[in-house]
């Protein structure tokens, strides 16, 4: 299974858009509310890659607008980077989730709807033609650099890649469930920061 059947050869954004809601690529659309495509000027010179949508965007159709949403608006902010200039979306357009009484408890992904979702990450980015993408979490950074890669070990470096540079950080989710929430945002900020400069 994959998207690869459901996106237009040399398609514009928001052909890309609307091509995207047809996608049957895995079964994550049978139970999603709808596509959750990316969001942004079509020329970000940034694209930052989440891992899915989560509850609040599945319901509303955009990315990033959730609690974790408003966290990244924030860190941004502080980080000197403006958002209206960054092209946002994720690395598997569908939410996935387990039902729990009337609450829909995020599932990660598994790898097979990563790599079916891939073909539509792929159309994105060569479409906007980023300077610099920026993997929000794990799954960002696995299907941007490879499966072995660990943000662990390599987040706030920026790597070299063969159409762009990118550089993996932790998802704003992961924030919002630290321990140490406080000193978990400043690490964050720390690799905007490194975001902010490479732009320069």
């Amino acid at each position: 299974m994959s998207a690869s059947a459901y996106v237009p050869a040399g398609a514009d954004l928001e052909t890309l858009r609307k091509a995207a809601s047809e996608c049957r690529g895995c079964d994550l659309y049978r139970h999603a509310t709808q596509i959750v495509f990316g969001a942004g000027p079509g020329d970000a010179r940034v694209v930052m890659i989440g891992e899915q949508p989560g509850d609040r965007e599945d319901v509303v159709g955009h990315p990033f607008v959730g609690p974790a949403g408003r966290l990244l608006n924030r860190a941004l902010v502080e980080a000197g980077i403006d958002r209206s200039m960054v092209y946002l979306t994720n690395a598997v357009k569908h939410f996935k989730f387990e039902e729990r009484g009337k609450r829909r408890i995020h599932q990660q992904p598994g790898r097979t709807e990563i790599v079916a979702c891939r073909p539509w990450l792929e159309a994105e980015l060569s479409v906007v033609r980023p300077e610099l993408v920026v993997c929000l979490g794990a799954v960002a950074a696995q299907t941007v650099f490879g499966p072995s890669f660990r943000v662990t070990r390599q987040r706030g470096e920026v790597i070299a890649l063969e159409d762009y540079r990118a550089v993996a950080t932790v998802h704003p989710s992961a924030i919002l469930r630290a321990p140490d929430r406080e000193a978990a945002y400043e690490e964050f900020i720390a690799d905007l920061r490194t975001v902010r400069t490479a732009m320069e």
